[in-house]
């Protein structure tokens, strides 16, 4: 029994230790719990008062007077709360807005970018000749990710062709 309470604990123990580490794999400003829902899950249903963390690449940015909104097409996010692209495999759009100026010459087109904050209410705009939904998301943190360098890798073949049979 005694031996049974020891493994209890252990247990117990490495799931704490998994969950904090989880946890600190994000940046700090995107740590925290919130509503497994995408932008377009949001767009289908109603969705107003929802917490979100979602990221993906800019469509374009608008400055306002006191606010700045961030056209986005949202992506699924790594374990660090990092947009990524995985084949034609996109979860909607959305709009957030922050106040203050972001600059569109930093937070240019195509820019990875995460926020979180809450879903406050929906805006239709066209895209092309079609009317879209979007979740307008009041944020409360912009994280802009640092552009990804691109490596183009060569290879060259061995000189003799039987290198590399065994």
């Amino acid at each position: 029994m005694h031996l049974g309470s020891r493994k209890t604990r252990s247990l117990a123990l490495a799931g704490l230790v998994c969950a904090l580490a989880a946890c600190a794999s994000q940046p700090k400003p995107l740590q925290g719990e919130y509503t497994q829902i995408t932008p377009r899950e949001a767009a289908e249903r109603d969705s107003v008062g929802a917490t979100v963390r979602w990221g993906g690449r800019i469509v374009q940015v608008e400055p306002k007077e006191n606010t700045t909104c961030f056209e986005m097409i949202s992506t699924r996010l790594d374990v660090y709360g990092r947009p990524y692209w995985a084949e034609d495999d996109t979860g909607g759009r959305f709009i957030a807005c922050r106040p203050g100026f972001y600059d569109p010459a930093i937070f240019e087109k195509n820019r990875d970018v995460t926020f979180t904050g809450r879903i406050d209410s929906y805006e239709n705009r066209r895209i092309g000749g079609y009317s879209y939904r979007f979740p307008h998301v009041e944020a409360d943190v912009v994280y802009l990710w640092p552009k990804r360098e691109r490596v183009n890798v060569v290879t060259r073949p061995a000189p003799w062709p039987w290198w590399g049979w065994w």
